[in-house]
């Protein structure tokens, strides 16, 4: 079982087989394609060399370069010494055997290389498997951290608060829908949500009578999700410092359609403080222009006298994947 699996994995090239397997193998491999040349002798004599040219590919494959020349050099010699039927004498033998030794070096050369090819492709797969596996794991333990400090500011502010009991219920509905926007979008990586229910996990801290919501049931693949959902965070949190939610009197009403596979959204902020372009360059700005270049997408942002508008438009993907 031992040669068995050490022959699968060398076969494979998941890793390199002793010596003693790639040599006997080799060996095999001639003797197989001797029998073959043997009964192919009855039809066609002439051939003697062709028949092992499937042994030095073989060998080549399991064992590399330097088996798969060792291979084609005894294929030469038993073409040469062993006889089995009138064939190609002199001269004649001696070309056929200079062409079968320049075939197989270039089957040997090809093979060789593939396997060079492959074995940087398997490193580099590794490779970002296990990144992928680091981030995977960084991202568990952060939204971990998240819901452990989500719970400590909920626990504090009820200790502060415990005589207010009707601060307290104001804040506590906004913590608890804090914490239900994070919840939303983590299920959002993996298996995407509603449209709706994403703007509402993003809005609903700032209070349901702020905002409004128009359009169709739209079901958001998981990517497509995640990226809508940084930037509804961005836009809202925005709102709160400068836009309609900064005021008691602002509103904002939110949009969207579906044409094709396109998707348009409109995010409309009125009765909020005068708004003014920023003077430099934010990540906030950095993360609205990029955010849906993966799907064909962009965010435009308008600085009207009534409040900020933002046009957003993106490519929905028929398949998820």
């Amino acid at each position: 079982m031992t040669w068995i699996d050490e022959f699968r994995n060398g076969w494979r090239g998941l890793a390199e087989p002793s010596k003693t397997l790639a040599i006997g193998f080799a060996v095999a491999c001639l003797a197989v394609c001797t029998a073959l040349r043997l009964g192919l002798s009855l039809l066609r004599p002439d051939l003697p060399f062709t028949p092992y040219v499937p042994a030095v590919v073989f060998a080549t494959v399991l064992g590399g370069a330097w088996i798969g020349a060792a291979a084609a050099l005894a294929g030469a010699l038993l073409g040469y010494l062993l006889h089995f039927g009138p064939g190609p004498a002199g001269g004649a033998k001696f070309a056929l055997a200079a062409v079968y030794l320049a075939t197989c070096g270039i089957f040997v050369w090809g093979v060789a290389h593939y396997r060079r090819i492959l074995a940087r492709h398997r490193a580099v797969t590794d490779r970002l498997m296990a990144e992928e596996s680091y981030r995977k794991l960084v991202v568990e333990e952060l939204q971990h951290r998240l819901r452990n400090k989500a719970s400590t500011i909920h626990a504090v502010a009820r200790q502060v608060l415990r005589d207010h009991p009707e601060a307290w219920a104001r804040l506590d509905g906004r913590i608890r829908a804090l914490s239900a926007a994070d919840s939303l979008i983590v299920r959002a990586d993996t298996g995407g949500c509603a449209l709706r229910d994403l703007l509402v996990s993003e809005l609903e801290p700032y209070g349901h009578v702020r905002y409004t919501l128009t359009g169709d049931a739209i079901a958001l693949p998981a990517k497509l999700a995640v990226s809508l959902a940084l930037i509804f965070h961005e836009l809202a949190t925005n709102a709160a410092k400068y836009g309609s939610f900064a005021s008691t009197s602002g509103l904002l009403n939110v949009s969207w359609r579906q044409d094709a596979d396109r998707l348009h959204i409109t995010w409309d902020e009125t009765e909020g403080p005068e708004v003014h372009p920023p003077e430099s360059t934010g990540f906030g700005t950095q993360l609205l222009t990029s955010a849906l270049r993966a799907f064909d997408g962009s965010a435009e942002l308008q600085f009207l006298p009534t409040g900020l508008r933002c046009t957003i438009t993106c490519r929905v993907p028929s398949d998820p994947a």
